[in-house]
């Protein structure tokens, strides 16, 4: 499990580098969902499988609406994609700044935070995420539903924003 975690904090940072460099927003995009994949792969490793898969679907649907929007304005012909010399220049600089950060935290910083939830025991009868989950829809009810019209809102103003030149308002920008 360690070499799974491992690959999901690499794949994080790899995606976090794809994310800084690319100024093309499809492959922006492309770059959001491996991160939020990872990241969330990161969460199941320590135990939060559900709150991993809440996050998974809130993320998706924000990058499914900011690509949407991103993409009706700026509509390029031949987007760059990671091969081309600028947006491997800004790669390899997010890559020496990235390394020079590992260098310097590269002590003893991260204790134990390389245990996975159930990894502790040999037998282990509840998952180390079940309190959490009821405490979410004890605690948290009203900020979920708070969540989700806040997201209803931001669907319809983006559609709003990319109704057209005759009736939006704010098409002009």
């Amino acid at each position: 499990m360690l070499y799974v975690m491992c690959i999901f904090m690499l794949g994080l940072v790899v995606g976090l580098m794809v994310v800084a460099s690319n100024p093309s927003p499809y492959f922006g995009a492309l770059g959001l969902v491996v991160v939020s994949g990872m990241g969330c792969g990161v969460l199941v490793g320590h135990g939060a499988p559900f709150l991993s898969l809440v996050l998974f679907l809130i993320y998706l649907g924000g990058m499914l609406v900011v690509f949407a929007y991103s993409a009706a304005l700026a509509a390029e012909p031949y987007p760059e994609t990671l091969g081309s010399r600028a947006v491997a220049l800004n790669a390899m600089g997010y890559l020496v700044g990235v390394l020079v950060g590992a260098s310097f935290f590269w002590g003893d910083w991260f204790g134990g935070l390389w245990f996975t939830a159930d990894e502790l025991t040999e037998l282990c009868l509840g998952r180390a995420d079940m309190a959490g989950v009821a405490l979410m829809y004890s605690s948290g009810g009203l900020m979920l539903v708070l969540s989700g019209w806040v997201l209803l809102l931001t669907l319809f103003v983006v559609l709003e924003v990319c109704r057209g030149l005759s009736r939006g308002a704010l098409r002009a920008v």
